[in-house]
Order: structure tokens, then sequence, then C-alpha cells
């Protein structure tokens, strides 16, 4: 069942302009696949889909499509913060940009990542080893740092 949702989820994304988790769920339920949103959301990441602005507003498209460049100054205007204590490296976003940030950063395949968790406004990163914090934080401000002006 995993298997053939995810395959509608590429099949909707590839074939129709989705801007919310809400509209794509409505979609889904439409062609008769019942799922939560924490499921779907568990799905984007597997698949590699991410939300990205338009000239819309948002679009849902699958993150090869993007330059990575772009990808980058797009997550440098989503972070707001980089906080750290002795053992945790907390992120804060922009409201509802969480997720695409926590997809960006696990796919950075930084081997001091152990894992990320994502809310809404807010990602907590896990490191290897408390020795690497300072290092994870330096890299994600060295992010956050890449924005065009």
């Amino acid at each position: 069942m995993k298997q053939q949702r995810q395959f509608k989820i590429k099949e909707i994304i590839t074939t129709e302009r989705i801007s919310s988790q809400e509209h794509l769920l409505e979609k889904l339920t439409a062609e008769g696949y019942e799922t939560t949103q924490a499921t779907l959301s568990r799905d984007l990441h597997e698949i590699g889909i991410i939300r990205v602005p338009d000239e819309e507003g948002f679009r849902y498209i699958f993150h090869k499509e993007e330059n990575p460049q772009a990808v980058r100054e797009l997550i440098s205007m989503e972070i707001i913060n980089v906080l750290a204590n002795e053992s945790i490296v907390i992120v804060k976003t922009m409201p509802g940009r969480a997720q695409g940030v926590a997809i960006f950063l696990d796919r950075l395949k930084n081997p001091h990542i152990i894992g990320t968790i994502a809310g809404d406004d807010c990602i907590m990163i896990i490191p290897d080893t408390h020795d690497n914090v300072q290092g994870l934080v330096d890299e994600i401000r060295s992010v956050m740092n890449k924005r065009s002006i």
C-alpha cells in the first residue's frame, strides 16, 4: 500500500500544481488513498519532494528538479536562527518550513548528524558527538549567510 500511495503522490505532483499538504491529501483521498498528514509528510520526505515558492505562492516539486544553489539560497532565507548547547543543535525556521529545511539538512549527508526532528518552525539536530556541535552550528550558519542581496 505504501509503495502504491507513494507512486500516486509522484504522479499527482508531476501532473498538477500542488501548493499544500492539505491539497495533496484531498487529491489522494479522491483517488482512494486514505492517509494521515504525518504519513504524508514522511512520504514526501522519503520520495524527495519539497515545497518551494513560485509565482503563485508555493508548490511541491522533486528536490532534484531544482538547481542545488537555488535550493541552498531558498533554505538560507527560511532559517531564522541556529542555537546549541553542549549536545543538541536547534534550527529555528520561518513558520511551516522546518520540514523542508530538515530535508535539505538530511541530504547534506553530513556524517556528524545522527538525525533531525522537525516540527513546524523548529528542527532538532542530534550530532554524533559533543565535539561536533560547534562544527554543525558553523555549517548551518554558513548556509544562512548564502543569501543574495
